[in-house]
């Protein structure tokens, strides 16, 4: 597998290894006691780390922004698997409104002749 095919893949393969802690003692995951907790944890996670990431898209350099973004996708994976909804689902979703995008961009193009 090629490292540009990895890096494409890392949000699924972070998925899966959420997924994957359900499993895990709560004392050894981090993951584990967020996902111990429903939905709350989580979403109270990703609300914190939209913040951040707001502020330092904002205040901070390119560095602080970067890790502010995977800190906010992580916890958002997390606060989907807790309400086990599948990473595949939301790209679906993102292909619905790309697709309808595509739609009505052809639409305005075909009235505009």
């Amino acid at each position: 597998m090629s490292q540009s095919m990895d890096k494409n893949d890392v949000l699924r393969r972070l998925a899966a290894t959420i997924k994957d802690r359900r499993n895990a003692p709560p004392e050894e995951s981090h993951t584990r006691r967020l996902l111990d907790g429903g939905p709350l944890k989580p979403a109270k996670k990703v609300g914190e780390e939209a913040v951040e990431t707001a502020l330092a898209a904002l205040a901070q350099d390119d560095k602080a922004l970067i890790a502010e973004a995977a800190d906010l996708l992580y916890h958002l994976l997390v606060l989907l698997e807790s309400r086990e909804i599948s990473l595949d689902q939301v790209f679906g979703e993102l292909e619905r409104r790309m697709g309808a995008t595509a739609l009505a961009q052809a639409t305005r193009k075909a009235a505009s002749r």
